[in-house]
């Protein structure tokens, strides 16, 4: 397995890998093409891949704002799970966002992705009842 940087040519890829895997995909808004290459180019995202000869079979997209680490959007093609593809994507972003500064890496998981749930708890992730989380979105898009 050879993990590397995604680049704007990686977005299909990305959003195959993202549609085989059940996550959804919001093309019209945050997960558009367009905006996917705007994120790449910022300071901000560590937007990897995982590919085995050569084919893309996992990604993460990682973001900080400068304090606080954030994984969003982890995936691997269900053909390819259980063998530390996920694993080794989220400590790669995690040693990355590490290496800018940032001591606090997160993740938010859509309520129902029970597996999700239990693959961050496995690895270390700290589920938090406590905290509401609250957002404000232009469109259902974003």
């Amino acid at each position: 397995m050879h993990i590397r940087e995604l680049t704007p040519q990686d977005h299909d890829t990305l959003v195959d890998i993202w549609t085989k895997s059940g996550l959804s995909y919001r093309p019209l808004g945050r997960d558009g093409n367009e905006y996917f290459q705007l994120e790449i180019d910022r300071d901000t995202a560590v937007f990897l891949g995982a590919e085995i000869d050569g084919v893309l079979v996992g990604v993460v997209l990682g973001t900080h704002d400068g304090r606080k680490g954030w994984i969003n959007r982890l995936a691997v093609l269900p053909d390819h799970r259980r063998r530390g593809i996920g694993k080794a994507l989220v400590m790669e972003t995690e040693q990355r966002l590490n290496e800018l500064g940032i001591k606090i890496v997160t993740c938010m998981i859509e309520g129902g992705n029970d597996s999700s749930e239990d693959f961050f708890e496995s690895i270390g992730y700290i589920r938090h009842p406590d905290i509401t989380y609250f957002s404000k979105r232009q469109s259902s898009d974003w």
